[in-house]
């Protein structure tokens, strides 16, 4: 297949476009990224949760319930959601490996409950934001995109903020670092656990309503968002909170570029080179 060279506009097009796609990639890893690194349990379910959180956020779109307003929905009901099923998940002592088979099984519940009360059909959520869009100089940038980045940056940051200047933050890392020592200087883990798996959950309900926005919806294509996200988790380091957005920047412009220079079929190829170029050049870096 040959290469052909965008034009200027083009190129500066397919770069928002990535950069607006990889915010996406790091709100939605930035849960898996903070569970894998702090509580040290792989949450495939996490995938469900965000197209679990989309679709209904389409739903109360269909019934004229502004889509950022379901948030005040959904949210609460996914942190106590992600809670319990940490609860849970702990009083039977499910061990990181454990983890990762429960949650994949989860995750094929979620996806056939969804098509059960959705189908397995396509749909595309319709709100005031879908057609919106303004002009900076030669670029057009899509109101839903923008919305996407913006939350993404925010929680990111705000994220990064607690888990490095507050109490609860360093109790986290500390109990990451050394769990026995964390309890010893009275540090709550079982507390700390709730709140932080609680938390990512909440944060994967945020990413669906995002993916509600810009992207049209099937219950299979969850399993789609497993291998890049996971790239930008891997990339960006485990348990940080602005890794996965970096990475996830880093990812997107570059299957975006790869897709204006190329063809739309290379760009999943980028983000797992980029992955195993990290595995192999720098491995002990990435679990820090």
């Amino acid at each position: 297949m040959g290469f052909t060279l965008p034009s200027v506009s083009l190129l500066s097009q397919s770069i928002l476009s990535g950069v607006f796609v990889g915010a996406l990639y790091g709100l939605l890893g930035l849960g898996v990224s903070l569970s894998w690194g702090l509580l040290r349990l792989i949450n495939l379910a996490h995938f469900a949760f965000a197209f679990l959180a989309a679709y209904i956020c389409y739903q109360l779109a269909q019934m004229h319930v502004d889509p950022l307003l379901t948030l005040l929905v959904i949210v609460p009901a996914f942190f106590v959601l992600g809670a319990a099923l940490h609860g849970l998940m702990g009083y039977f002592k499910v061990t990181p490996f454990n983890s990762l088979l429960v949650t994949f099984g989860l995750m094929g519940i979620v996806e056939a409950f969804i098509q059960t009360i959705w189908t397995a059909d396509f749909r595309k959520m319709e709100s005031v934001y879908e057609a919106q869009k303004f002009k900076l100089g030669t670029l057009f940038v899509p109101v839903p995109e923008l919305i996407t980045f913006g939350l993404a940056v925010a929680i990111s940051f705000a994220v990064w903020a607690v888990l490095r200047y507050t109490d609860l933050g360093r109790a986290l890392r500390a109990a990451a670092e050394d769990p026995r020592i964390a309890q010893a200087f009275g540090v709550n883990q079982q507390r700390n656990a709730l709140l932080l798996a609680g938390t990512c959950s909440a944060l994967a309900s945020i990413a669906g309503v995002c993916l509600a926005l810009s992207f049209t919806l099937a219950p299979s294509q969850m399993y789609a968002w497993i291998g890049v996200v996971f790239a930008a988790v891997m990339l960006g380091g485990l348990g940080r909170a602005l890794g996965p957005l970096i990475a996830g920047s880093l990812i997107g412009v570059s299957e975006a570029v790869t897709m204006a220079v190329t063809a739309p079929s290379w760009a999943p190829i980028v983000s797992f080179t980029l992955l195993i170029l990290i595995l192999v050049l720098r491995p002990g870096k990435v679990a820090t």
